[in-house]
């Protein structure tokens, strides 16, 4: 039996700005246009969830933080990722605090990684990014989501496209 795949995203979140690092995701297999997201990605085999979203914070977005200081804010479940790849879980973390500053660490996958408000969303943006950025921003206590379940859902639709 092959186990659930693990992939995680962290929202930084400025409180006194009002604002939240996004990243805009170029055009690949994935979207026929460049979407945004949230700084996030796999789980490598064996390794924690709050470590795998720190590095994939370092990786993406240039900013440290300690997994200890990350808070799980979300899960999203998600019947079938684009990849093709099956099922996955989707782990939010939360940061309010950090190092560094943010920066596009991997031009070469994305076309930008900014600071956005946090009241009005780029789009088009990934539908998981989508919801766990609403919930967490609406203080959603509920903390567990779907994607893909319900038939009427366009897996392959961009929120805003």
């Amino acid at each position: 039996m092959q186990s659930l795949r693990q992939a995680v995203c962290v929202i930084v979140h400025d409180e006194k700005a009002g604002k939240v690092a996004c990243v805009h995701y170029a055009n690949d297999s994935w979207s026929k246009v460049p979407a945004w997201t949230v700084p996030g990605g796999k789980a490598e085999e064996g390794e924690r969830l709050d470590e795998a979203a720190a590095r994939e914070l370092r990786e993406e977005a240039g900013l440290v933080v300690a997994p200890a200081e990350l808070r799980l804010v979300h899960t999203i479940q998600v019947k079938a990722g684009w990849d093709g790849k099956g099922p996955f879980l989707l782990s939010v973390f939360a940061a309010t605090s950090w190092s560094g500053e943010l920066t596009n660490t991997e031009p070469d996958k994305h076309l930008a990684v900014v600071w956005v408000d946090a009241d009005t969303l780029p789009t088009p943006m990934f539908p998981t990014s989508h919801a766990a950025l609403t919930a967490y921003l609406s203080g959603d206590g509920r903390g567990f989501s779907t994607y893909g379940w319900d038939a009427s859902e366009d897996l392959r639709a961009l929120v805003g496209a």
